[in-house]
């Protein structure tokens, strides 16, 4: 079984706490309040992605090593992700037959990478993006809003196909959304961060089935139903 401890993660500017964590995630996890609420920085803060102008105190204790190879990352808007003069072929740093194996495993043809961004759908650049994050060892998968910038139907399809690879590799998901729906076919846990603390965390259905602090209430009944907040 694959494990992180996130004993403490602290994140200070100018002796102002920004972030002052600790969970446990052996299972798939959504990440989830309001903007500023904390969300991008831990993740940023998994990624080593945070200026050095923060301190950051991390207590990390894993059954594996946290480190570019290990961790996946994808983000918000995969359109700005990838070169747009460049060939989808040359956007990965793997060999050419884990560049078909992993294109394979998000279902796509090995013919996209001759071929440049510009020349595929929006759809399409999600799951190659998706393939490059998966073309290292990856035990880790960070998803940052990632179906924010597609329509519903790739939407759907998306999160199921992540659903089934993250059953398929054995990958744990640490998932930053506004859709319930999308929390509800991935997630098995929840945790619900307010100014950089978690308020509440537990099994998902747990948490929608008995909501109890006033601010997931607002949280869920009017963020994921309205999407008015952002990452």
């Amino acid at each position: 079984m694959l494990n992180i401890n996130i004993k403490k993660l602290e994140i200070k500017s100018n002796e102002k706490k920004l972030v002052d964590i600790s969970f446990d995630m052996s299972t798939s996890t959504a990440l989830i309040g309001e903007s500023g609420s904390g969300k991008s920085l831990t993740l940023k803060a998994l990624l080593n992605l945070l200026p050095s102008t923060l301190e950051i105190n991390k207590d990390i204790d894993s059954n594996f090593e946290l480190n570019y190879h290990t961790i996946g990352f994808i983000p918000q808007n995969p359109f700005t992700s990838l070169s747009t003069m460049t060939r989808i072929k040359n956007q990965f740093f793997c060999s050419d037959e884990k560049k078909e194996e992993v294109l394979n495993l998000v279902s796509l043809d090995k013919s996209v990478l001759k071929k440049f961004p510009s020349q595929l759908s929006g759809g399409q650049i999600q799951r190659v993006v998706i393939a490059i994050a998966l073309s290292r060892d990856v035990k880790l998968l960070l998803l940052d809003e990632p179906t924010t910038a597609l329509d519903e139907e790739n939407k759907n399809n998306i999160i199921d196909l992540i659903n089934e690879i993250k059953d398929r590799l054995n990958i744990l998901i640490l998932f930053v959304t506004h859709d319930i729906n999308s929390i509800k076919t991935i997630c098995e846990n929840i945790i619900i961060l307010k100014n950089g603390e978690i308020i509440e965390k537990g099994l998902t259905n747990d948490i929608l089935s008995a909501l109890k602090e006033d601010y997931t209430k607002r949280l869920i009944n009017s963020t994921f139903k309205n999407k008015t907040f952002r990452t």
